[in-house]
């Protein structure tokens, strides 16, 4: 058992994949859902029957366009309105997650597409920024295990508990390049959204961090594959892909998450067609989001389009210089464009 352990280590700083695991339920972009935590209808969709909440839907909006300054301002009112609420703690920590990779420079796409960013350097994470996620993230859990030693089939209260796990193996893989301890928080996230398929079945956003961990474990070399199935993990691409398109194209909270994490699987096996097409369509709900129109020129150059992608890289620089972007870096499409016409000599 020990030499497996040690094996397990190894895969999970030697391949990526392992590594990617952590973005469940987040990926590049993705907060989880607000959901009540008594008197819930359960939707066909795995949803939460809940009205829609004008404060938490600006929130969302401005999250997705990467304004997270005023998102974290919005998700900050929403708990002060929501003191027991996890889910609504999950929405915090996660826009002041993202807030911080994007500050570090640990969103670029293209470092996820390969293996790349394991030994990728960035800024250093902001201390005080560390300690306040791991405050949220115990704030959080401490809700859900409150909740759960009521009712331990509060299946909203496994759902949210499962979120604060995959928040916080990514800010462990991330910020503090802890692999292995994420890979456990990201196990511990995949086993409470399995219960709660077990709890519901047709509860489909819970697939989001099921799908993504299946296809990870299925990715893995075969000589890893054994060594992990000896702790008692294991998965399967094609069940992967299934439970994230089935997310994606659901009307569920997590559909902009599923498409995002997809995207990034589809882009690994090299299947651009239809990753653009998800990125095209995030591009054009979130037009503040410069990382979407940049990923939709990445993935056309990577796909053999280049005049195609010089040309969508230029229209995100245009759109930046013309304020669209805001103060965001948009000006890594010069960049996009520029190794593109290298390439091109």
């Amino acid at each position: 058992m020990q030499s497996s352990l040690r094996r397990v280590k190894r895969a999970v700083r030697g391949n990526a994949l392992c590594c990617v695991a952590v973005l469940c339920g987040l990926s590049l972009q993705a907060p989880g859902q607000i959901r009540t935590t008594a008197g819930n209808t359960v939707l066909s969709s795995g949803a939460v029957s809940l009205d829609h909440d004008p404060l938490s839907d600006a929130a969302f909006d401005r999250f997705y366009n990467m304004e997270y300054d005023r998102a974290i301002q919005g998700f900050e009112k929403v708990v002060e309105q929501r003191r027991n609420d996890p889910s609504a703690v999950n929405h915090l920590m996660s826009a002041v997650l993202m807030r911080e990779l994007y500050r570090m420079g640990a969103m670029n796409t293209g470092e996820y597409a390969n293996d790349s960013f394991v030994g990728e350097a960035h800024r250093a994470a902001d201390p005080k920024v560390k300690q306040r996620i791991k405050q949220l993230a115990e704030r959080a859990e401490t809700l859900e295990e409150q909740q759960l030693k009521t009712n331990p089939n509060n299946v909203d209260a496994v759902y949210a508990r499962g979120v604060t796990r995959a928040q916080f193996s990514l800010y462990t893989a991330l910020v503090e390049r802890a692999w292995f301890s994420a890979l456990r928080n990201a196990v511990g996230a995949r086993h409470d959204h399995e219960r709660v398929l077990e709890l519901n079945p047709n509860y489909v956003d819970a697939k989001l961090v099921v799908g993504t961990h299946n296809y990870v474990m299925g990715s893995l070399p075969w000589s890893v594959k054994v060594a992990v199935a000896m702790v008692g993990l294991s998965g399967s691409k094609e069940k992967g892909f299934e439970y994230l398109r089935e997310v994606a194209n659901s009307s569920g909270e997590n559909s902009v998450d599923a498409r995002v994490v997809l995207s990034l699987f589809l882009r690994r096996e090299r299947h651009y067609d239809e990753a653009r097409a998800l990125m095209h369509d995030l591009a054009a709900r979130y037009p503040r989001n410069y990382l979407f129109s940049l990923e939709e020129a990445n993935l056309l150059r990577a796909s053999g389009h280049a005049p195609e992608a010089a040309a969508a890289y230029r229209r995100v620089w245009q759109s930046g210089r013309e304020g669209k972007y805001g103060n965001l870096h948009y000006e890594t499409a010069a960049w996009g464009l520029g190794e593109l016409l290298r390439s091109q000599k």
